[in-house]
């Protein structure tokens, strides 16, 4: 990343949410802001006072000080003043300079923003299927889009990238939410059991929405040919070169860093629904960490349903004792119960198959011998303590076994050799074969499958071209085991 003076100044249009004053810089800069949603883009100082005089905070609101804030604001660059000259009827009107206040780009850039993180924890953040329907429907349209002229091709992109980022966005925010400290409170609410399986739906459905679409993405972003990427980028950032912006005539566009910007926001698209050879694609990523969510919604559950269960089975309790102590006839019973009930509240009682000295069903328990039983800690953080071991020596073993192996693989590839004739094999021509021959057969078809070659390696290091049959020609293949209806295949063995 290069260091820019750009990069290192500080940004004065930020310092109303900070400095002294603020309490009364940020109504006044909203207040510019929401008339500006209303396309009333010019405010006098006066409109600004009869807004605000009277107002909580605003008590003795004086003309001055709102001139003076007003000031302030611009130098700040937050308003920009225009002299209104059409109403001077005279010299002295003209000099005590009259102005009408407009909210700067910035401004409205910054307000949006504060707004957006005001409203942060109530909009939250959605898993919506119709994005990722929607950019797999945006991606389709690439090999078309390139023939079109650069407004559309630049619609098409701006397009495809706010979906994308809303997308990324969404996603981010709401598996996060998972993972705030908040959720485990959240699970101790009373509708938490009741909306369990309705947030596993939705998140299956999700994930559903996203593997069946980001297979058809995958598949047309590995197809699509560099030319036609490079053609779309370049109208891209023709149609970009040709917005003129009005504030900003004397500044040149920085037409490498507008490049580099929308070739990276290309290759992060890629690189979200395919990856690359430094890790798995966030696609993978989200499936991960959506069923790890589900799991823990489900163990959560448990928890609780158990933990009520057990309240539930507690209160049976203390109501069968109530009732023991209503039957009573004296205080004396009653004691006795109490003792009974209160003065064993530590015992444990061990149920198992423990051996005895007598089988005689008359033995006291007195009479038995005693028994020593470890109990173990009911704690994850308990751990048993393990005895050292020496090592074995089992390389003879492993030796024997590689030895065993090496000989079954020679055993399956003489047998499936007998079945190669011409240096291929005729799927329909073969006779009734062994389970171990249609495995390897069908292995290798699937592999060559997944290839834009059709080709595959085999595991005796052979090259197999996989021949797909004309008009859909289906054949029978017959196994020992069963039979198998499937296309007439050729697999061809390239030397």
């Amino acid at each position: 990343m290069e260091i820019t003076d750009k990069l290192t100044k500080s940004i004065s249009e930020t310092a109303y949410l900070t400095k002294e004053n603020t309490k009364r810089y940020r109504p006044i800069l909203r207040f510019f802001y929401l008339q500006n949603q209303k396309m009333n883009f010019m405010l006098y100082k006066e409109d600004v006072f009869n807004e605000f005089a009277g107002k909580q905070g605003f008590e003795d609101y004086t003309l001055e000080q709102c001139d003076s804030d007003l000031t302030t604001l611009t130098e700040w660059k937050n308003l920009i003043a225009i002299q209104d000259t059409s109403v001077a009827y005279t010299l002295e009107e003209f000099k005590n300079k009259k102005y009408r206040y407009q909210l700067s780009d910035f401004a409205v850039k910054i307000e949006s923003l504060v707004i957006e993180l005001e409203n942060l924890h109530i909009e939250g953040a959605s898993l919506e299927p119709t994005l990722i329907e929607r950019i797999k429907e945006g991606i389709a349209q690439i090999n078309s889009i390139v023939n079109e002229n650069e407004t559309k091709v630049n619609g098409w992109w701006e397009n495809l990238n706010a979906d994308f980022k809303r997308l990324n966005d969404n996603y981010q925010g709401y598996i996060k939410s998972f993972y705030n400290i908040r959720m485990e409170e959240i699970a101790q609410s009373s509708k938490f059991i009741a909306r369990k399986n309705d947030l596993v739906l939705y998140l299956r459905e999700f994930i559903k929405a996203l593997q069946d679409n980001s297979y058809h993405i995958e598949k047309i972003l590995r197809e699509v040919k560099p030319e036609i990427e490079n053609k779309i980028l370049e109208k891209v950032w023709q149609a970009q070169s040709k917005v003129i912006r009005i504030d900003r005539l004397d500044e040149e566009l920085p037409e490498q860093e507008m490049r580099d910007r929308n070739s990276g926001k290309w290759k992060n698209i890629k690189r979200w629904f395919i990856g690359d050879e430094k890790r798995d694609s966030e696609v993978h990523n989200i499936e991960e960490k959506t069923s790890e969510i589900i799991r823990k919604i489900t163990r959560i559950a448990n928890q609780i349903a158990e933990s009520r269960g057990n309240i539930n089975s507690r209160k049976a309790e203390y109501k069968k004792i109530c009732e023991m102590f209503c039957n009573t006839n004296n205080m004396e019973e009653a004691h006795k119960l109490s003792s009974l009930v209160f003065g064993m509240e530590n015992t444990r009682h061990m149920k198992g198959n423990f051996e005895r000295e007598t089988d005689n069903i008359n033995s006291s328990i007195l009479d038995e011998k005693k028994i020593e039983i470890e109990v173990k800690p009911r704690i994850r953080a308990f751990k048993e303590r393990k005895d050292r071991t020496i090592i074995e020596d089992k390389s003879e073993i492993k030796r024997l076994k590689i030895e065993e192996y090496l000989k079954q693989r020679e055993e399956e590839r003489k047998l499936i050799r007998r079945y190669i004739i011409n240096g291929k094999i005729v799927i329909k021509d073969l006779p009734e074969i062994e389970p171990v021959v249609r495995k390897s057969v069908l292995k290798w078809v699937s592999q060559a499958n997944q290839t834009e070659t059709k080709t595959t390696i085999t595991e005796y290091g052979e090259k197999v071209q996989l021949v797909i049959p004309k008009n859909g020609e289906r054949c029978t293949l017959k196994c020992t085991d069963g039979v198998l209806n499937m296309p007439a295949y050729e697999l061809l063995f390239i030397a």
